[in-house]
């Protein structure tokens, strides 16, 4: 399953919208959403928090998942990771 690419090609085999969501919310849906990821794949997630920067790439760290690229536009971050795990 794909949802496409963006504009540099990262192919995601997943996309998470947690736009309007605030600590915790992000960094607990995209948890839960890699949790059901294959090693491999990848997840889009668009968050607007302005705390989930540090707070999504924190957590990939710690867990050991792999942050390919956080792209802003505007208000908004996106956040692609990959599955390593």
């Amino acid at each position: 399953m794909s949802n496409g690419d963006n504009a540099e090609n990262i192919r995601t085999d997943k996309v998470l919208d947690a736009r309007g969501l605030y600590c915790p919310e992000p960094v607990y849906k995209t948890r839960v959403e890699m949790d059901s990821m294959n090693v491999g794949q990848i997840i889009h997630v668009m968050a607007d928090d302005p705390a989930a920067e540090e707070d999504i790439s924190r957590w990939a760290v710690r867990v050991g998942q792999e942050l390919l690229r956080i792209d802003k536009k505007g208000e908004e971050l996106h956040f692609f990771l990959k599955k390593t795990k």
